[in-house]
């Protein structure tokens, strides 16, 4: 008896030993098949600007534009009203999204112009992809920069067989005598772009077993886009905006016409998330994403905009939606987030571990809370900065050095070299007529003068008209102090720069040292001497603008 006993003890031991390892393997492979799909959409030059964020932020273009599906995806998941990027400029915002880290520690890929992905720095897509993901991308990801789009495998998982006309959307579908048809016909290309990568066979089913990790990036809310587009495709009445643009903007037809068109390229963007969300629909795995929306700065060509640490250049839209890991939806966060942090936020929901170099927190406490409003105390400000731009954009390619912190309260900014011009060369506000460049240079050549300020009507109509306007010229293109700090429940358009005034001392003092003191601990080179964006490639004139600046100058010296 007691010998069969044993034996069966041990036989049950064998088959716990034997058996322990393959079920073990099975868990494995149930936990990896149910890793969540990752979808990124992510607008080119799109800021703060959609219906769900009307009634957050009153009385501002949000009452103007109806942006539909962002506004369910924000209803069916999360809407997040302090999200921020690390730099106003695509490709450092886009390096330290894909990076993880803020933009200053992004060594050869912190600058737009003359940017090179050094592989060494860790990609969010990269380690995914090494992970099991299977990877792709439509559109823009990463650029300028080389090698382009590096940090999701570039050319070798791009899905972009149908075209890329979507990125001239206006363009394209101004010039059509059949604009509905023109329109059907760029929203087909985009379904085809996306389906090219999801279920390229077109069997309703997602190609492979694994869970993939997807970007779409058009750029069509970057410039150029075709005056008057916005009321003729889109229905945007510019009269809607008056008294809905910042203070610094002077509130005429032909502002608000520009602005209108910029709204409607954002509504074009919101279309095509209607395409992306029924092919998710479509193959069944949208319960199973986590689809993310947001813009990676300001609108172009607009003064403060993309290229400034003012809120209207760093404030971006996020929406988040994930039915299988948002238990709670319908809610709106106003916890400051930065965007880096969604690249460790992906590695998180995915089960995989971050590198050391990928500070950002992720956001997912964020995400599976079932609370509102401001959720995480610590979460009450964003650190943002800028180097450099267009590399032509002032003498030596220098660039334009910032760092800022902003709170609910409070936008308090460094300009390290405030000698500099901010938006780039040009004539000075008392210079003569013929110093200045024609309306439309600097309504299509952004290298006609002020270089970081992409070309625009709003740009030509300020600049032409700075005699009659000569504060809005200022606030475009003029010096600026090196300390700036605002008040933002009072001055939320930043017009009374406070740094200095006695009053007020103690918390310049306060916001002084939390900044440099995230920039110490952080590694922001600007903080070692010599600084590192002064020097080498950091200051090597490159980009579209260089030959046109080179052949000028040595005609001048003729």
């Amino acid at each position: 008896m007691f010998h069969r006993q044993c034996s069966r003890l041990l036989l049950a031991a064998l088959f716990l030993l034997v058996a322990s390892p393959a079920h073990a393997e099975t868990d494995t492979s149930k936990q990896k098949t149910s890793r969540p799909h990752i979808v990124m959409a992510f607008a080119d030059d799109w800021g703060c600007y959609a219906s769900a964020y009307a009634r957050h932020f009153p009385g501002t273009a949000n009452e103007v534009i109806s942006t539909p599906k962002f506004d369910s995806i924000a209803r069916d998941g999360v809407l997040f009203t302090n999200a921020f990027v690390s730099a106003p400029s695509c490709t450092p915002c886009r390096s330290s999204l894909m990076s993880g880290q803020p933009f200053w520690r992004c060594d050869k890929a912190s600058i737009l112009l003359g940017a090179v992905w050094d592989f060494s720095l860790p990609a969010y897509p990269l380690l995914l992809e090494e992970s099991g993901y299977r990877i792709g991308h439509t559109y823009k990801v990463w650029s300028p920069g080389r090698p382009g789009n590096a940090p999701f495998g570039g050319s070798r998982t791009a899905s972009n067989k149908a075209g890329s006309k979507f990125n001239g959307f206006s363009q394209f579908v101004m010039k059509a005598k059949d604009r509905d048809a023109a329109k059907a016909k760029l929203f087909e290309e985009v379904r085809q772009n996306i389906r090219n990568f999801l279920d390229a066979d077109n069997d309703g089913k997602l190609d492979g077993d694994s869970p993939i990790c997807y970007w779409f990036g058009p750029t069509n809310t970057h410039r150029k886009w075709i005056a008057k587009s916005g009321n003729e495709l889109w229905g945007i009445n510019p009269d809607d905006l008056k008294g809905k643009l910042p203070a610094y903007l002077p509130d005429v037809p032909e502002i608000r016409e520009d602005f209108a068109d910029y709204l409607g390229e954002a509504m074009a963007f919101d279309a095509a998330l209607v395409v992306l969300d029924e092919e998710l629909q479509r193959l069944g795995i949208a319960d199973n994403t986590l689809l993310v929306v947001s813009g990676d700065h300001g609108v172009p060509g607009v003064s403060r905009g993309k290229c400034n640490l003012y809120d209207f250049g760093t404030h971006v839209p996020l929406a988040v939606r994930w039915p299988n890991g948002v238990e709670h939806s319908d809610r709106v966060v106003t916890d400051f987030v930065s965007l880096p942090e969604l690249a460790t936020t992906f590695l998180d929901v995915a089960s995989v571990e971050a590198p050391a170099t990928m500070i950002a927190r992720p956001i997912t406490s964020l995400l599976t809370s079932d609370k509102s409003g401001r959720i995480d105390p610590s979460r009450d400000a964003v650190f943002t900065g800028r180097e450099r731009h267009v590399a032509t954009a002032r003498d030596g390619a220098k660039p334009y050095p910032q760092r800022a912190i902003q709170s609910d309260d409070w936008l308090y900014i460094i300009n390290f070299e405030p000698e500099r011009t901010p938006m780039g060369d040009g004539p000075e506000i008392d210079a003569s007529d013929s110093e200045f460049p024609l309306e439309e240079q600097l309504r299509e050549s952004t290298f006609a003068a002020y270089a970081d300020l992409d070309a625009s009507p709003t740009k030509a109509f300020v600049t032409l008209n700075r005699e009659k306007f000569p504060e809005a010229f200022e606030y475009m293109v003029g010096r600026r102090p090196r300390i700036e700090m605002y008040d933002l429940k009072s001055d939320p358009d930043c017009l009374n720069n406070l740094a200095g005034h006695s009053d007020h001392a103690k918390t310049e003092l306060q916001l002084n040292q939390r900044l440099i003191g995230e920039l110490k601990r952080t590694g922001d080179p600007r903080m070692s001497e010599p600084v590192m964006f002064e020097q080498g490639m950091f200051v090597e004139p490159v980009g579209p603008g260089n030959k046109k600046k080179q052949s000028a100058k040595a005609k001048n010296k003729k």
